[in-house]
């Protein structure tokens, strides 16, 4: 298959690795030298000139984006994708998107001709890398068979949640979820740390009990305990996540003050933090104000 891929950020990178290996793959970056750098590791890869370029000859393009505004935009222009996309081509985007523009985008493809299906994916750079990632994905029955294929070099689970806009809806809450467990086992943790109880006595109960989490069981032990802290996701991007959650809920009229305060604590640290911090440097903000380091 002739393969576009589109944003070769922290996950990106491995993606496009993995289709490098079964697919003709054309790359393209906004930072070009990223592009140049990733082709000369995979003979073979060639480095598109403009998004337009990426998309002319291509039977399917993945975009792989910080935000679904930069998906859009990617479109615009004469060397924007949608001058070099071809009736019956299809776009699967793999951006933490959110559903509206995801949806405007769709429609925009549609009347061209080209299918669109929202399939942004859960597992980060390791699972990237090894082919195990979850994708989630929002379009036609049809459309997301074919974008099935064509991320199965790094998916080892797909699902079709819906309509176009379905697979961002779910990734958004997914993300809001993880926020809400990072910023509860901050706060939790660093308090039972300062009554003197021991980090790892502190997650073996809980990883056997009902406050078990994905943060707690994996993140933590794997990350907090051992002071690594590898940057793996950027808090700016979790932040942005939970905000489009925020937004659909109260789009739908759900009340979602839970939720609200999580974007807002969110949206504190990162200014406090700045845009590099990672996604778990909430826990290290909260050790740094309690006095205590969660080490062991």
């Amino acid at each position: 298959m002739r393969l576009g891929f589109a944003g070769l950020g922290a996950i990106g990178r491995p993606m496009a690795a993995r289709c490098a290996a079964g697919h003709e793959l054309a790359v393209w970056n906004r930072t070009r030298a990223r592009a140049t750098e990733f082709a000369a590791a995979h003979p073979g890869v060639r480095v598109a000139e403009s998004p337009r370029a990426l998309a002319e000859h291509a039977d399917a393009v993945i975009t792989c984006l910080p935000t679904s505004a930069d998906v859009a935009a990617l479109l615009d222009g004469a060397d924007g994708l949608l001058a070099g996309l071809e009736r019956g081509t299809i776009l699967v985007d793999c951006t933490s998107g959110d559903p509206a523009t995801s949806q405007r985008i769709a429609a925009l493809l549609a009347a061209r001709g080209v299918s669109f299906v929202d399939a942004p994916l859960s597992g980060g750079p390791p699972l990237a890398a090894t082919g195990k990632l979850t994708v989630m994905c929002g379009g036609s029955a049809a459309d997301v068979a074919r974008a099935e294929v064509i991320v199965a070099p790094f998916a080892a689970k797909v699902v079709h949640m819906g309509p176009v806009g379905a697979g961002h809806a779910m990734k958004a809450v997914n993300n809001a979820l993880l926020a809400l467990n990072i910023l509860g086992l901050a706060e939790g943790l660093v308090t039972l740390a300062k009554a003197g109880l021991a980090p790892r006595a502190m997650l073996d109960v809980l990883n056997a009990s009902s406050g078990r989490s994905f943060v707690s069981e994996v993140l933590v032990p794997e990350r907090v305990l051992t002071g690594t802290w590898p940057p793996l996701f950027r808090l700016a991007l979790l932040e942005k996540d939970i905000g489009i959650a925020h937004d659909l809920a109260r789009e739908l009229g759900v009340a979602d003050s839970v939720l609200a305060a999580a974007r807002e604590r969110c949206r504190v640290l990162r200014a406090e933090l700045g845009e590099s911090a990672d996604y778990l440097e909430p826990i290290r903000a909260a050790e740094q104000a309690a006095g205590v380091e969660l080490r062991g």
